[in-house]
C-alpha cells in the first residue's frame, strides 16, 4: 500500500503543498494522518496510533527536491 500512497502523494503534491505548506506529512490509505515540523515528529507521533510500516512520511517542500534523490558515484584509481 505504501507504493499507492506515494503515487497519491505525487499526484496531489501541489494541492498538498498549497494546503499544508512546508511540512512532513504522515500518509496512509491515500489520507493525510498528520502534519509535522520534522520527520522524527511525524514518525513518533503517527507510530502511537498506527503500526510502523503501514504508513509513509513524506516531506513537502513545494518542489521536486522533496521526492527525488541524486546519487553521485566517484571512482578513485
Amino acid at each position: 500500500m505504501q507504493d499507492k500512497d506515494f503515487e497519491w502523494f505525487l499526484e496531489n503534491y501541489n494541492d498538498l503543498y498549497e494546503k499544508y505548506g512546508r511540512s512532513f506529512l504522515a500518509i496512509k490509505n491515500k489520507n493525510v494522518l498528520g502534519v509535522y515540523d520534522s520527520f522524527a515528529d511525524a514518525v513518533d507521533s503517527t507510530a502511537k496510533t498506527e503500526k510502523l510500516g503501514t504508513f509513509i512520511v513524506q516531506e513537502c517542500t513545494g518542489d521536486e527536491s522533496a521526492y527525488t534523490v541524486q546519487i553521485a558515484s566517484m571512482h578513485f584509481m
